[in-house]
């Protein structure tokens, strides 16, 4: 479905990034024995969702099929990470901005033949 006007916007992260940071946190939690911290992963560039489907058209060159339905109760309008904290702790940095994502994305859904 695609919820509300498409304004709503979210803070897409390729899945190696997350994987990323979640190891760096590891060998945080390795190297600092007993200390504990809550950090964010994320890309931190917010992409409406609009424009998140305008690039999945545009890289499978096929346009989507919007259910267009009203905003869900409870939805926020934007969310995104602050990585600040995460990037001072373990060093995360994504590597993989959202277009980049979206292309490898694209290229493992075709391969996979899904």
């Amino acid at each position: 479905p695609y919820y509300g006007d498409g304004t709503t916007a979210r803070d897409y992260t390729y899945i190696d990034d997350i994987i990323s940071g979640v190891l760096g946190a590891l060998k945080y939690l390795e190297q600092n024995e007993g200390v504990y911290e809550i950090i964010n992963l994320g890309e931190s560039e917010v992409i409406p969702l609009h424009q998140m489907v305008e690039t999945l058209e545009n890289t499978l060159a096929v346009p989507a099929m919007k259910n267009t339905l009203p905003m869900q109760p409870g939805d926020v309008q934007k969310t995104s990470a602050d990585i600040q904290k995460a990037k001072a702790l373990i060093g995360y940095q994504p590597a993989t901005n959202f277009q980049n994502g979206i292309k490898k994305f694209v290229e493992w859904f075709l391969r996979k033949g899904i």
